[in-house]
């Protein structure tokens, strides 16, 4: 049975760093298009309007990368051997999820506005 629990842990932590690096490439991805675009924006007229949908399309391509960081650290908790470890991905999970939230309901807020 220990074998069967090592090779659980080993396919669960290799799920949750792949999870993890799609996470950090949505979040480059949203970065560089939204530095690209505010810099563009620096050399044209640009509107309120316009700024709100740049903003918003980032904050979807990080809440994206923020959802994907939380089901790596839900993963990872399932295989946590100590109650120190579940209790920082507790800790982590819970920022994360509040990050979501806030970050979810102002893209709702400013997306009918910036779309």
């Amino acid at each position: 049975m220990t074998a069967l629990t090592e090779v659980f842990a080993a396919i669960a932590g290799i799920a949750a760093t792949l999870i993890e690096i799609a996470a950090v490439f949505f979040i480059v991805v949203g970065a560089s298009k939204a530095a690209c675009q505010s810099f563009l924006s620096l050399f044209r007229a640009t509107t309120l309007k316009e700024r709100k949908r740049i903003w918003v399309h980032f904050a979807t391509w990080l809440l994206l990368g923020l959802e994907l960081e939380l089901a790596a650290d839900i993963i990872r908790s399932v295989v946590a051997p100590t109650w120190q470890d579940i209790g920082k991905l507790a800790a982590i999970a819970a920022v994360r999820t509040l990050l979501n939230y806030f970050l979810g309901r102002d893209i709702t807020e400013l997306g009918d506005g910036a779309a």
